[in-house]
């Protein structure tokens, strides 16, 4: 990141059209939002393709720019958003697919779904036993309890830094394990992500 960067300039500049402020913008955030988006897609592709969703609706809402306190919570947002759309759109083809081979297909058995299900819990709890202690109860609390980052801070006595990273570091595990044992859908990653 720049030494340089004045926030609230930047945002003047880009909220009144300016294509070089802009272009300044986004290299100031690609990088970052790459990483965020990517911990969960794990696929260059998509990720540059939300990536790049998210910058042309910036530039397309730029005139409200300076209605925004602080940026960078706003494009994280936004970049969280674009990515739960990415998965909603990812998770109704792959329901529509797997209609479509139940139907067409005899021998499928619709309660496969209900086992998919029990086999994730099953992977679920065994990725959560692999966990340190202190991750673990973070990601029970968001999951279990639906704690705010700032109450699970709050509740532990720690930074919501720490709280926010330990999240982090929880799900990309549990991502891993779940895909190591088999795949992951993209419906049990928008659970992942929502509890962000």
């Amino acid at each position: 990141m720049q030494a340089d960067w004045d926030e609230q300039y930047i945002k003047a500049r880009c909220s009144g059209g300016d294509r070089h402020a802009f272009t300044l913008l986004y290299s100031y955030y690609f990088k970052p939002l790459y990483r965020h988006i990517f911990l969960f897609i794990q696929n260059k592709e998509t990720t540059e393709e939300i990536l790049q969703n998210v910058f042309v609706k910036i530039w397309e809402n730029r005139t409200a720019l300076n209605e925004i306190v602080h940026l960078k919570p706003y494009l994280y947002r936004t970049a969280r958003n674009m990515l739960l759309n990415h998965l909603r759109k990812m998770n109704t083809e792959q329901k529509v697919l797997r209609i479509r081979s139940v139907t067409e297909s005899s021998s499928e058995n619709p309660i496969s779904d209900l086992i998919d299900s029990k086999d994730y819990k099953r992977l679920l709890q065994e990725a959560l036993g692999q966990l340190p202690d202190k991750r673990k109860e973070i990601f029970l609390l968001r999951m279990e309890e639906n704690l705010s980052l700032d109450e699970i801070a709050s509740k532990l006595s720690i930074s919501k830094n720490v709280v926010k990273k330990q999240l982090y570091a929880a799900i990309a595990f549990i991502r891993d394990y779940i895909h190591r044992q088999g795949g992951i859908s993209a419906g049990l990653l928008m659970v992942l992500i929502k509890m962000l």
